[in-house]
């Protein structure tokens, strides 16, 4: 990765979700060090303390919340004179679980933040890029926003809903200045297990399901310490993509980070459903 600041007249100002660790907050840090004007979000208050303390402009932003999404825009626009260069869509959990055991209301608060929330900071942007005739969107999304594996039903319907919303966001902005790009990390050193295991014992009744045998196993790698997956990566690995979607002219649609989302990526083109399914089914 090129460490040098962006060759840019004055400090572009990109808004970034979900910064409160993991991803977010290294991406935060990374491009501030950069030379861009960060304005970097967290859903709890204690979080945008933090974030300031850390030298960072922050806003408070709830997916899950439009009169929140409203406020945290209009704050950045206010502090940039009605400019925004670039918006990283990062914030997002996990919902474990097996899909017949997710209810209505749990895929639904899934969808509010990963989906809905998502796309309704991105609408409230777009005309401010618009204007501009220029802008970056870059959407977080992952391997699972391409291929399913079990237990993580409502996660990989939300990834789906992602890529296939920024797909045709891509066509429909196409001449505008506007680009969009997909970010497709596999495993990334972060806080986001532990959060997914609070929201599987939240939301999910193991005992009063037939797959309760199999949750243990996927108890055990949501509870590991440390990385749980082979080829698991830093979060640095996908600020790296981030910054070249950012500076470079001409974007990358979709950014592999991980040797899983490069591997399952050719095997999703290469193999017949039932033998890929074979192989995804074994993964815990």
């Amino acid at each position: 990765m090129d460490n040098s600041s962006p060759h840019i007249s004055s400090p572009r100002p990109v808004l970034i979700t979900g910064c409160s660790s993991g991803i977010g907050l290294c991406t935060a840090l990374g491009l501030k060090a950069r030379g861009y004007r960060v304005f970097a979000s967290a859903r709890k208050s204690a979080d945008v303390e933090m974030l300031k303390s850390r030298g960072l402009e922050a806003v408070r932003l709830d997916l899950a919340d439009s009169a929140s999404i409203n406020a945290a825009v209009e704050a950045v626009l206010q502090a940039t004179e009605g400019k925004l260069y670039g918006l990283f869509n990062n914030g997002a959990f996990g919902q474990p679980g097996a899909v017949e055991d997710i209810s209505r209301e749990v895929l639904r608060r899934q969808f509010e933040t990963n989906v809905f929330g998502t796309h309704e900071l991105t609408r409230c942007i777009l005309p401010v890029m618009r204007s501009q005739g220029e802008g970056r969107i870059i959407q977080n999304s992952s391997v699972l926003g391409f291929v399913a594996m079990p237990w993580r039903g409502a996660y990989n319907a939300s990834k789906f809903a992602l890529e296939g919303l920024t797909d045709t966001l891509r066509l429909e902005l196409a001449g505008s200045g506007v680009y969009v790009s997909l970010i497709e990390p596999g495993p990334i050193l972060s806080e986001f297990r532990a959060n997914a295991y609070d929201l599987y014992k939240l939301g999910i009744d193991s005992e009063a399901s037939v797959h309760r045998e199999r949750y243990r196993a996927m108890e055990a790698r949501l509870e590991k310490q440390g990385p749980a997956a082979p080829f698991t990566l830093g979060p640095e690995a996908v600020l790296k993509r981030v910054i070249h979607a950012l500076e470079s002219k001409r974007p990358k649609p979709r950014y592999c980070v991980t040797f899983p989302t490069y591997l399952f990526a050719v095997l999703k083109r290469a193999l017949p459903t039932r033998v890929l399914d074979s192989i995804l089914g074994r993964i815990e």
